[in-house]
């Protein structure tokens, strides 16, 4: 006990000695007890605004944590790593993605290899033979996995390139092999394109036997964004029967399940409802949910969608055939004008729709009436709006406008100069054809009132031909017992019918001419166009149309008193170019405008109709100089004035012409000697 009371005493003894010594001599320690804190940056995690930390905590943080990365490397916290830079973050974190996609995919790489593949073989100016050589490599990689790899995206475009390329024996294995495959195909967003390069190199055979595999399955691919592409491509690449096939299953559940009754030579949707003995009242149906849901999802691109709608109206009922114009009245229609029975339905919306329909149609043209104007089937559209719309302050805001900025463009364009004929020359047969003019003519059997039924039945062409009388057509298809609900319907729309006619506005035809033609400027921008460009007009096939009709005054003489003014300065303009001297020893780009095959009859065409520009042309042109211009195509403008029916324009060039004729230098068409001659023996 002693000898621990010692220890005890003498390490107070110690403690007193070293307290001492720290502080003043003499002193008490104002804080005998007093802890140093350590500084900052006595430890790395401590600083002069961060908290204090247990002992147990401090040993935690001494011991290094070690934890296993994703990459599978270990790491140490605690020590000094040097920090990763930008390029090896990069590939670590392509390492990443592709573990994830070849864990996502099952032929990544085959796909990778067929990639590398592809960038050489489609170069340019590869060799044949060293292209062929790899279009077979890629093909026996893919072996027995082409229709699974068919709907990646990068494979789709190897395989489609493969098949542009490929020998025939090597198209036809993957024909075979894409064989059972094709529905499921069609509907994909990738593998559609692959579809359609197979259908465009495919054999009769092959196109014949891939067009039955989609029996029973057209209705349901035309409903469907993609699939619907495919269909429409075998129905263009297909010969009529072919078409016929995949059409008639929209018209019939019948039809959709029974192969054998597709073979048909009947065309129109009446000659198969009394060929088969159908319910007209159960096709309506039918067709009604085949076309309802594509309608409603803008499907409307396709022409076996449009021959399919035009069929329809022809038996709808009116309610029906009036739901149908109501819904494609608007912006969908411009999508379907490129085709005939596309223009055709348009047509007929815009006949039978209200003021209202007709109203969202035209707006809906916006922007696009130019490229309307100029397709080859778009143009009547236009041609029917301007004739039948009464509207004519909104049909000149939207119509007229865009066609007046691109005036030029119009009049040399085989299509784009139809609206402005029907303007100046309404429905002329020089201009139209007589299927243009049938089409104008069309109308939709429901929706024709009662006394108008008579006169639009035959008119129907295309799909809308029907016999003349609908109850007939009921009773040869055994559908008696409907013929009473049927004409229920009819009485119940009666109505509906009388508010859409079919003889389209009530306005005057010769004052809407004229609100769209002259009081909206457009007659005076196109005769302007005509001055600056008279020479390049008259030369031009479809040009001097144009230039004829504007400078006779219109049909009905509508620019006329107006423009006169105008029309004057026209005449000048085509008389200073006839004035020209004709130059043989200098070549020259264009012929002479009395020289031009085109320019040289229409002119002589002017001469015999306006005797005003007749009478110009000769005292700016032709006076003292006809008989430079007796010879070749000239001699027929020269010849034109003792043809004119006017004796004044005779007067003018008999005195100068007469000489040439006696002396045979000038002569006169055939038809004109012969009543020159009946003339004088009559005189006798």
């Amino acid at each position: 006990m002693a000898a621990k009371g010692e220890g005890s005493n003498e390490s107070r003894k110690r403690k007193s000695s070293s307290s001492a010594a720290d502080g003043s001599k003499g002193e008490k320690p104002s804080n005998p007890k007093k802890v140093k804190l350590p500084s900052s940056s006595s430890h790395p995690n401590k600083g002069p605004n961060k908290p204090f930390k247990s002992s147990k905590q401090q040993s935690q943080q001494q011991q290094p944590l070690k934890y296993k990365s994703k990459f599978g490397k270990s790491d140490t916290h605690g020590e000094k790593t040097v920090p990763k830079t930008k390029r090896e973050l990069r590939l670590q974190a392509k390492e990443l993605a592709e573990a994830r996609k070849k864990k996502r995919k099952p032929h990544y790489t085959l796909e990778q290899e067929l990639a590398s593949l592809w960038e050489k073989m489609r170069q340019r100016n590869i060799a044949k033979q060293d292209r062929s050589k790899l279009v077979s490599e890629a093909l026996r990689k893919m072996k027995g996995k082409i229709h699974e790899i068919a709907s990646s995206h990068v494979s789709s475009r190897v395989l489609q390139t493969c098949v542009k390329n490929c020998s025939q024996a090597e198209r036809d294995a993957v024909y075979e092999e894409l064989r059972p495959h094709f529905i499921t195909l069609a509907c994909n967003t990738y593998a559609v394109h692959l579809v359609k390069k197979m259908l465009d190199s495919a054999s009769k055979k092959q196109l014949a036997e891939f067009i039955s595999f989609l029996h029973g399955h057209v209705a349901a691919l035309l409903r469907h964004m993609v699939g619907s592409v495919v269909i429409e491509h075998a129905y263009q690449l297909g010969n009529a029967t072919q078409k016929q096939a995949l059409l008639l299953e929209l018209y019939s559940t019948e039809l959709q399940l029974f192969k054998d009754l597709v073979s048909m030579k009947e065309s129109k949707l009446v000659d198969v409802i009394s060929r088969l003995g159908l319910q007209k009242n159960s096709v309506v149906r039918h067709m009604s949910s085949v076309i309802q849901p594509i309608l409603e999802k803008g499907i409307v691109d396709h022409s076996i969608i449009h021959k399919a709608l035009i069929e329809y109206l022809s038996i709808a009922d009116p309610s029906s055939a009036a739901d149908v114009v109501q819904q494609l009245s608007g912006p969908l229609l411009v999508r379907m004008v490129h085709s005939k029975e596309g223009s055709r339905i348009a047509m007929l919306c815009i006949k039978h729709g209200s003021a209202k329909e007709r109203k969202k149609i035209i707006k809906g043209m916006k922007g696009f009436v130019g490229k309307i104007a100029n397709d080859q089937r778009g143009n009547m559209v236009l041609v029917c709006i301007l004739s039948i719309v009464d509207d004519t302050k909104l049909v000149a805001k939207v119509v007229v406008r865009e066609l007046q900025a691109i005036l030029k463009e119009l009049v040399l364009d085989k299509n784009g100069r139809r609206p402005l004929l029907q303007l100046l020359h309404p429905n002329c047969p020089r201009y139209f054809s007589p299927d243009d003019l049938a089409s104008l003519d069309l109308s939709i059997p429901s929706l024709c009132t009662k006394a108008n039924a008579k006169l639009f039945f035959p008119l129907y062409q295309g799909g809308l031909e029907v016999n003349s009388d609908l109850d007939k057509l009921e009773k040869s298809s055994k559908v008696g017992e409907d013929v009473e609900e049927d004409n229920s319907d009819t009485e119940d729309a009666t109505t509906e019918s009388d508010k859409r006619t079919n003889e389209g506005g009530k306005k005057d035809p010769f004052l809407r001419r004229q609100e769209l033609l002259v009081n909206s400027g457009l007659a005076e921008s196109l005769i302007d166009t005509c001055i600056e460009s008279a020479g390049e007009l008259l030369r031009s096939n479809f040009g001097k149309e144009v230039i004829y009709e504007v400078a006779t005054g219109g049909a009905g003489g509508i620019l006329r008193p107006n423009l006169d003014a105008k029309l004057e300065a026209l005449y000048e303009a085509i008389a200073s170019l006839a004035a020209q001297p004709n130059s043989e020893e200098e070549e020259e780009e264009e012929d002479h405008l009395l020289e031009n095959f085109h320019s040289s009859r229409t002119i002589r065409r002017l001469v015999l109709d306006c005797p005003t520009f007749a009478s110009t042309l000769w005292k700016k042109a032709l006076k003292g100089k006809c008989k430079t211009w007796a010879q070749g195509h000239s001699s027929r403008v020269v010849c034109a004035f003792m043809e004119s029916s006017d004796s004044a324009v005779q007067a003018l060039a008999r005195k100068e012409l007469q000489p040439l004729i006696d002396g045979g230098i000038l002569k006169l068409p055939e038809s004109k000697q012969l009543e020159k001659q009946v003339k004088v023996s009559k005189a006798k």
